[in-house]
């Protein structure tokens, strides 16, 4: 039996009627875009690491977060948000005269351990993420319009233009070690302490305190009135 080349079968106008084929080439080469993007964005996700973005402290949950705190206003980054197991803050660079980038730092405190066990409240596990915005200067020309009679209007361009920041790029940071030089920071922070820092996690091998009865409070004595 003969072999038909795709290439004959395809040129054949007996076997596959004319009008079908921009169907036929429009779904092939979707087919072929779509094969080819899906391999370049998520080819590099390995799910091969767990120490990138998460560290482990000897500290609560409101410690952790606002070590983190102070860790990130110390290298200019503008808190958005702060509590005792979120910050969000936010910092600007100009790398090229038309090219602006902005970072998005978020760390998630999260207490390690149930709550009934021995090291509830002394570990906390903290996760940062942190995303780049990059913005790009478009430029664009103003144009006004001119009657002309029967024609009608004709735009002619003038010279002012519209210049505008736009988001070209949005990426996840993924250096490990940009997060290790936060996360060191974060421990020198925890270290170091402060008479305004949380103190909220009390060792729980501390023995406990005999409570002691409170002083009696004494109140002045108006003097008695002479009698005689």
């Amino acid at each position: 039996m003969p072999q038909t080349s795709s290439a004959a079968f395809f040129a054949s106008p007996a076997r596959v009627p004319a009008f079908l084929f921009p169907g036929l080439l429009s779904a092939l080469l979707l087919a072929g875009c779509g094969s080819f993007g899906t391999r370049q964005t998520y080819e590099p996700e390995d799910f091969d690491s767990t120490t990138t973005h998460t560290r482990n402290y000897a500290a609560s949950e409101a410690q952790t977060c606002e070590a983190a705190r102070r860790a990130l206003l110390s290298q200019g980054y503008m808190v958005t948000a702060a509590n005792a197991d979120l910050v969000t803050a936010r910092k600007s660079f100009q790398p090229a005269a038309e090219t602006h980038v902005e970072v998005e730092f978020r760390v998630v405190c999260a207490r390690e351990g149930g709550a009934g066990s021995a090291s509830a409240g002394r570990s906390t596990v903290a996760f940062a993420t942190a995303l780049q915005d990059r913005y790009g200067l478009k430029k664009g020309s103003n144009s006004a319009s001119l009657g002309v009679g029967a024609i009608g209007s004709l735009s002619l361009p003038f010279g002012g233009s519209n210049e505008a920041m736009v988001k070209v790029a949005s990426q996840t940071l993924t250096d490990e070690r940009f997060y290790d030089r936060f996360f060191t920071l974060v421990e020198r922070f925890l270290q170091g302490g402060g008479p305004d820092m949380p103190a909220d996690a009390a060792p729980a091998d501390d023995a406990p305190k005999p409570a002691t009865r409170p002083a009696a409070t004494t109140f002045p004595v108006a003097p008695s009135p002479n009698r005689g």
